[in-house]
C-alpha cells in the first residue's frame, strides 16, 4: 500500500450544535485532495478530534470519507487508544467501512512498558489485514516507542510505516534499521525538512491545511 508523501492529518468540520458538518467536511476533503494535492487523509485522528467523537460517529466519518473520496486519495482511519480491545473492535469497524489502512497512536496516559506497547500494537494488526501506520508522540501520550520497539514491530507484516515525532537522533536509527519497505513520516510539520534530509520518506501534516 502506497499512502504517497503528504499525508494530512484531516480536522473534523463541527456544526453550532456540536454535530459533524458534513457538507463543509465534503468540501474539506475536495480542498485537501484537488487544491492541496494530499495522497491520504488521516480521519478521526486526534487532529480531528477523536477523543470527542463517538464510535458511531468515527464510523459515519469513516464511510463518508472513502464515499466521497471515491478514490481520489487514501484514507486512514485513526481507530488507536489506550484500550487495546477498544482499538481491536474499532479497527475491525473502520475495515469494513472500507479505509485503506489505520492509524495507531500509542496507548496515552497509560505508560506502558516496551514490551507492552509490542503487544498492544502487535494484537491490533493481528486483527486486520489492514496497513497500520504507528504514531509515536510522547509529548501528549506520556511515552516513547523506542527504537527497538519500533524495528521490531516493522517486522510485522502489515505494520508498514510510522509517524514519529521523536528526536532527529532517533528517527536516523529507525531509518537506518527499518527493513526495506518501511517508511518513516515525520509527524512534526516544523521538523519536516531535517526529518527528510536524513532519510524519511513524506509528512504527515496539520499545516497541510493551509
Amino acid at each position: 500500500m502506497e499512502f504517497g508523501r503528504l499525508i494530512t492529518a484531516m480536522v473534523t468540520p463541527f456544526d453550532a450544535d456540536g454535530h459533524i458538518d458534513w457538507e463543509t467536511t465534503a468540501k474539506l476533503i475536495d480542498y485537501l485532495i484537488e487544491e492541496q494535492q494530499s495522497d491520504s487523509l488521516v480521519v478521526s485522528g486526534t487532529t480531528g478530534e477523536s477523543p470527542t467523537l463517538s464510535d458511531e460517529e468515527k464510523l459515519e466519518l469513516f464511510r463518508f470519507a472513502v464515499k466521497h473520496a471515491n478514490g481520489r486519495c487514501k484514507i486512514i482511519a485513526g481507530t488507536g487508544s489506550n484500550n487495546t480491545a477498544h482499538s481491536i473492535h474499532l479497527t475491525k469497524d473502520a475495515e469494513a467501512a472500507g479505509v485503506d489502512g489505520i492509524l495507531l497512536v500509542a496507548p496515552y496516559y497509560n505508560r506502558p512498558s516496551q514490551e507492552g506497547l509490542y503487544q498492544h500494537f502487535k494484537a491490533i494488526a493481528g486483527a486486520t489485514k489492514l496497513p497500520i501506520l504507528l504514531y509515536n508522540v510522547e509529548g501528549r501520550t506520556g511515552v516513547n516507542i523506542s527504537v527497538e520497539t519500533t524495528l521490531r514491530l516493522a517486522q510485522i507484516d502489515n505494520v508498514v510505516a510510522t509517524k514519529d515525532c521523536a528526536s532527529t537522533d532517533q528517527l536516523t536509527q529507525i531509518i537506518s534499521g527499518a527493513p526495506a519497505g518501511f517508511k518513516v513520516y515525520s509527524g512534526d510539520d516544523s521538523a519536516t525538512l531535517p526529518a527528510l534530509a536524513i532519510g524519511a520518506y513524506g509528512i504527515v501534516s496539520v499545516a497541510g491545511h493551509v
